[in-house]
């Protein structure tokens, strides 16, 4: 903020200094009391992207801000493709990104803080129990459209699927070698939770999302089940010893050369120090 003195009348040297030294000293003390009571950091980091990887990144920054006086950590989300075109616009200054990173991709950095997998879940009501990669796959372009050709109710599947530039939609269909264009979803949705709560709200929907945020979830009390993949469970051990058929690195990415205070964040973000917040979010900690 910068305060200016009003113009002083030219009626000579010593009535201009008679204005001008009230008010430099009132401009000074003002300003350092803005400076003392209103800064609120020395340090900002801004980082953007993936649902998935937001909450832990959130809870992460909360930590490290408490360890870090004068560091504020600001979270946004928007999907791993803003966390790539944030890192290398500098919008932010680590991306929040829920996949490897592709060939394309080589000059950025990742630095893995967490493993996740991807499942399918249904409602909490709905009586099936599994489901076949060929299932999923007819299911996914429209050639079984009821859930009693799966050996379900006599009701018609709701296919809900991730939106453009969501990373969990790249992988499903990777997996399950799928062109997004045959895709015939009844609804598209964009983050996990938004995926979770149209599944708890059908009980003939069918959908994709990060296992971490759907174990808790259902841990909550909220009215999803996660499904097999391939006869696997999709829990933590599986994905922690490399079962699971469906899993990815939790990414922050940053474009080089790091901004100032960005390398100590990661070298945290990335430690046994924050396994715990890891744990909690039902993701499995990088390996040491």
């Amino acid at each position: 903020m910068a305060l200016h003195p009003k113009p002083v009348p030219a009626h000579g040297a010593r009535r201009r200094r008679r204005s001008v030294i009230p008010w430099t000293v009132a401009g000074l003390a003002v300003m350092s009391a803005l400076g003392g009571c209103g800064r609120t950091s020395d340090l900002k980091l801004s980082l953007s992207g993936s649902s998935t990887v937001a909450p832990l990144a959130a809870e992460i920054a909360k930590r490290y801000e408490a360890s870090h006086p004068g560091t504020r950590v600001d979270v946004q989300t928007g999907g791993s493709s803003r966390g790539i075109a944030d890192a290398r616009t500098g919008t932010a200054q680590i991306g929040l990104v829920s996949r490897a990173l592709k060939p394309e991709e080589a000059n950025l950095q990742a630095t893995t803080i967490a493993i996740d997998g991807i499942a399918l879940i249904v409602n909490a009501a709905n009586p099936v129990r599994s489901l076949s990669d060929g299932q999923i796959r007819s299911i996914y372009t429209g050639s079984l459209t009821n859930w009693r050709q799966v050996g379900g109710a006599d009701a018609a599947i709701t296919v809900v699927t991730k939106a453009e530039g969501r990373s969990t939609l790249e992988l499903f269909l990777e997996h399950f070698r799928l062109d997004n264009r045959r895709i015939r979803a009844s609804v598209v949705i964009g983050d996990n939770q938004q995926g979770i709560l149209t599944v708890a709200a059908d009980p003939h929907a069918l959908g994709y999302v990060s296992i971490g945020t759907a174990s808790q979830e259902a841990d909550a009390g909220t009215a999803i089940r996660l499904l097999p993949l391939a006869g696997i469970a999709p829990s933590l051990e599986n994905v922690r010893s490399g079962r699971y058929p469906l899993s990815r690195p939790l990414n922050l990415v940053i474009q080089p050369p790091a901004a100032a205070g960005v390398p100590p964040f990661l070298a945290y973000a990335s430690s046994s120090e924050v396994n715990d917040l890891v744990e909690a979010q039902f993701f499995v900690p990088p390996a040491p």
